[in-house]
């Protein structure tokens, strides 16, 4: 990785880790599972804090995963659905395409009602994947990183992306021109090289700059500071819920933010990631104050009452 003061950062992307002539390794495959590893870790740990037993985590983590894979699929696909045709184009993630928030709420959604199936408590469920999840899109970010995903609008400020050679991903790229360029939605195309980043529609210029927006930096840094947080919260007892809440309106605050800064399909003007930030961001925000409106004891991050914890 190469860095110039004041001007811009790059490397030269490697879109696969090859070992011989027939086997490959993508690192953003790569980085998502070590990633899931990591948190299912860190959820075993988390969760037997807060009374499940092993047997609870280790199939909520089975059923976190099957949610992830389906969600994150369907997630990407709803927000392009013109690059599918059909049944099989779906199915095809060998081909990429995933969205992130898409498998969090997948998940979230399929470990509901294994939780519930089990008598257990579903905000000390959530609790205890507060940390998991950011910590592991952190190491996620870093797969990203090195195939170049990710990329946003031309720019020149100081963390700006220039190209250094390698295959973009999303884009088509030529060694001869040490040229990338990628057709995006309204008729808008992009193009990088190791000089600029320009983004055309239909011949007019509405961007250039030495480089791009590197969004997939800027989640990384941010979401290592909403780890860090996370893990100050937890070192007190707090109402059930608190936590995971926290979460939700950090890091969907900060998704906002950053996808103006991507060249994305866009409904209404934001991305489907900005759509779904946004319901998480006001959902978490009535969440919490509806928890300040009505205080509770708490043990150990776990809500009591009468009936015990729920």
């Amino acid at each position: 990785m190469t860095f110039l003061p004041l001007a811009s950062i790059g490397w030269k992307v490697l879109d696969r880790f090859r070992f011989g002539s027939d086997l490959a390794l993508s690192p953003h495959g790569l980085g998502i599972a070590i990633g899931f590893l990591a948190g299912s870790y860190v959820f075993l740990f988390e969760a037997r804090k807060r009374g499940y037993s092993e047997e609870d985590c280790n199939s909520l983590i089975f059923w976190a995963l099957v949610g992830t894979i389906i969600g994150s699929r369907l997630g990407y696909v709803f927000t392009h659905l013109s690059e599918f045709h059909n049944a099989g184009d779906v199915l095809a993630i060998y081909r990429g395409g995933l969205s992130q928030l898409g498998g969090v709420g997948g998940a979230v959604l399929v470990c509901y009602f294994a939780i519930r199936k089990r008598g257990l408590s579903f905000l000390a469920g959530l609790d205890s994947a507060a940390i998991p999840i950011p910590l592991g899109v952190v190491i996620g970010r870093v797969g990203d990183l090195i195939i170049g995903d990710h990329l946003g609008k031309p720019t020149s400020w100081v963390l700006a992306f220039t190209y250094h050679g390698g295959s973009l991903s999303g884009y088509d790229c030529s060694s001869l021109l040490n040229t990338c360029a990628t057709a995006l939605s309204g008729g808008q195309i992009q193009t990088i090289n190791s000089r600029e980043a320009v983004l055309t529609k239909a011949g007019t210029v509405l961007g250039r700059g030495v480089g791009v927006h590197q969004t997939a930096l800027y989640d990384f840094f941010m979401t290592m500071a909403l780890v860090l947080v996370l893990i100050l919260l937890n070192r007190h007892s707090r109402r059930a819920g608190v936590l995971f809440f926290a979460y939700m309106l950090w890091y969907g605050s900060g998704r906002i933010l950053t996808d103006f800064l991507r060249v994305e399909n866009r409904f209404f003007g934001l991305t489907g990631s900005q759509w779904t930030s946004s319901a998480a961001v006001a959902f978490a925000t009535l969440a919490l104050i509806w928890f300040a409106l009505r205080p509770s004891d708490t043990t150990a991050g776990i809500e009591l009452d009468p009936g015990g914890p729920k």
